[in-house]
């Protein structure tokens, strides 16, 4: 037998991990992961401005590819850190776990609480260039091949190197990531300035400038009516996709208010859209699985609205309406300033405190009050659009009652290749194109755990369209029968049989169509399934290479012709090249081991970061409107890639 001792027991000392595992860190090494590290360090610059010191940040995407982030908030220490008897700055920079966010005497609130946002990107960096204004002086220190310090001490401390007015006081960070750590190192203006947007958005009064050096332009974002103004933004957006859609009432309704230590803000407008749109933020960080916050903001309007609806005569006294038909047409923002948060679920974006959801209630409750008993008009036109909801949800109740019924008479049998494991946590069901894929994907599968459905034609686009027609939809109603969970307000995530929905599709138009449409299903009426990470794209090769290296034949799977070229441009001889127009082209072999295989298969996990932006991105997508779905397809295009 092995020995097994403690000289096997790797330690990774200072930066080491985060080189050897940066996904840990950034979530992943492609185009995500790499902006994640330009968040990381303007986090930094936006806690001083919580905290009442910085009112302006310049960003600067570098022609030679560098990040240059600069904030006029009070500077990182240099004094000598008062434990590691080193510079604070080389504490911050190179020292996991470090950092002014971990006690209240620094920073109240913050959105990084790791303390790990600045060492991390030094890290994934050939090198980081870091200049401190202080006191009258300018302090540089430096450091290169993921955070090793290049500036030589002077008395152990950082070196000036020059003088500013005393009043001048900030930290510039530069940096360049590391294209050995990184798939693509080239940053996407696009990608940074919806960010910068949104972070405008929800930081009133802070003054953000993106300096795009590779393409000269310059852009400003200053919003000093917050997220307000957010509201409004996002309601041009749904009346751009959607030209039938109006408001309720011309101006956002705005409200804000604290209860202890927490900070609440509610943006809300009313549309004619049929669907709700509830966007949540604690301490700035997206909260797209909403938690206690939502649940306040829920609670609050619907007792509120219900109180007004009998006082005006509009219900009778012991008459109550849905929260769902409160809800009607709403489009709203609650963010909240919160000193200790704590982020459950599948990605960590769905927040868990009670004294949110108190503190969230207790504002709104009060505060929208005051705000209706003045703009009755206001009110009784929301209250008017609630009662054509409920009455219209009523009527349709019946018809979906009557679909749902007919769930436990689906025929899934005959079409639901099911697996004989009846433990939900080890199960995984395939949905694929057809029943030549099917046939095969049958063959490969493992029976024990896998199940397979194949999808007889495309299903129908649910976009604008009501559940009990949806609910007509064959291979819609097949799906839900299948999965076992419900749909829409029934929809109960405990009761789903697998723990991975994998969509199998060709790599063609036809299959990126299909895979849209399910998307947009799951998005629209089973959100849950992709927050909770139950969603995968299954990725199956476009080509097959045999080739000769040295003497061997071989054989390797490639997924897309990016791959293809690199391949070519290897010193390899190629023999063979097939290339696969579809799964039923596949033998039940090549499957398992490209598609089907844990241990050897690749997946992608489908998973909403901002729920603004799918939701707008879904709207184009999937409406009728033409002319913004070919904007953003053309715009999109030039940046297009899978980032898993």
């Amino acid at each position: 037998m092995e020995s097994y001792t403690g000289s096997q027991i790797v330690v990774l000392e200072g930066l080491e991990a985060v080189r050897k595992r940066p996904g840990m860190y950034i979530g992943s090494t492609g185009t995500r992961g790499l902006h994640h590290l330009i968040w990381e360090i303007l986090d930094n610059g936006i806690d001083e401005h919580l905290a009442g010191f910085c009112s302006e940040i310049n960003i600067t995407l570098q022609k030679d590819g560098g990040i240059t982030i600069k904030d006029n908030g009070r500077g990182v220490p240099v004094d000598i850190h008062p434990t590691k008897k080193i510079p604070t700055i080389r504490v911050v920079y190179t020292m996991l776990h470090a950092g002014g966010k971990f006690g209240n005497s620094v920073y109240k609130v913050s959105g990084g609480l790791h303390g790990v946002g600045a060492s991390v990107v030094n890290a994934l960096s050939t090198r980081m260039i870091v200049e401190v204004r202080r006191g009258g002086l300018v302090f540089r220190d430096e450091y290169k091949d993921g955070g090793h310090a290049v500036t030589v001490l002077e008395k152990g401390l950082i070196p000036a190197v020059g003088k500013c007015n005393k009043s001048d006081t900030g930290t510039k960070v530069t940096f360049y990531p590391d294209p050995e750590i990184f798939d693509t190192i080239e940053f996407k203006s696009d990608t940074i300035r919806k960010k910068l947007r949104e972070i405008a958005y929800l930081n009133k009064g802070l003054k953000l400038i993106f300096n795009d050096e590779k393409h000269k332009q310059t852009y400003t974002y200053h919003e000093e009516d917050g997220i307000k103004s957010y509201i409004t933004y996002i309601v041009d957006k749904l009346k751009e996709t959607s030209p039938e859609v109006s408001v309720l009432h011309d101006s956002p309704i705005y409200i804000e208010g604290t209860s202890g230590d927490i900070e609440v803000e509610v943006a809300l407008q009313y549309t004619t859209n049929y669907s709700e749109q509830i966007n949540s933020y604690c301490n700035r960080i997206n909260t797209s699985e909403g938690g206690t916050l939502v649940t306040g903001f829920k609670t609050a309007l619907t007792r509120v609205m219900n109180q007004y609806a009998k006082e005006l005569g509009m219900i009778k006294d012991k008459e109550k309406l849905d929260g769902r038909d409160y809800r009607n047409g709403l489009v709203s923002i609650i963010s909240i300033k919160h000193p200790d948060p704590q982020f459950e679920g599948q990605t960590k974006t769905k927040l868990g405190n009670s004294d949110a959801q108190m503190a969230v209630d207790e504002v709104f409750s009060r505060e929208i009050q005051l705000y209706f008993d003045k703009n009755i008009e206001v009110l009784r036109s929301i209250l008017d659009n609630s009662l054509r909801a409920y009455n219209a949800r009523k009527a349709g109740d019946k018809a979906r009652n009557a679909v749902l019924k007919q769930l436990n008479d689906v025929d899934v049998k005959s079409k639901l290749a099911s697996c004989s494991s009846k433990k939900a946590e080890e199960c995984e069901i395939y949905i694929v194109e057809g029943d030549s894929a099917g046939g095969t994907v049958k063959t490969a599968r493992d029976r024990k755990t896998q199940a397979v459905l194949p999808l007889r034609g495309k299903i129908l686009n649910v976009e604008k369209a009501t559940l009990d027609k949806i609910l007509l939809n064959a291979e819609i109603r097949t799906m839900i029968a299948a999965f076992g969970c419900g749909i829409g307000d029934d929809f109960d995530i405990s009761k789903l049989r697998y723990d991975k929905i994998i969509i199998l599709t060709d790599a063609d138009v036809d299959g990126a169509h299909i895979s849209t449409l399910l998307l947009t299903f799951f998005f629209r009426f089973m959100p849950e399934l992709l927050t909770e990470g139950k969603v995968y794209m299954g990725l199956p090769p476009l080509y097959k290479v045999d080739f000769v290296e040295g003497k061997k034949k071989q054989s390797r799977y490639l997924f897309n012709d990016h791959e293809l070229d690199k391949f070519r441009k290897s010193d390899r001889k190629i023999t063979g090249l097939q290339r696969y127009k579809g799964l039923g082209e596949m033998d039940a072999g090549q499957l398992k081991e490209t598609t089907l295989d844990p241990a050897s298969r690749t997946l992608a996990r489908v998973s909403i970061s901002d729920n603004i932006e799918a939701d707008q991105i879904t709207t184009v997508l999937m409406s009728s409107a033409v002319p913004p779905r070919r904007e953003f397809i053309m715009e999109e295009a030039q940046y297009a890639n899978l980032d898993i």
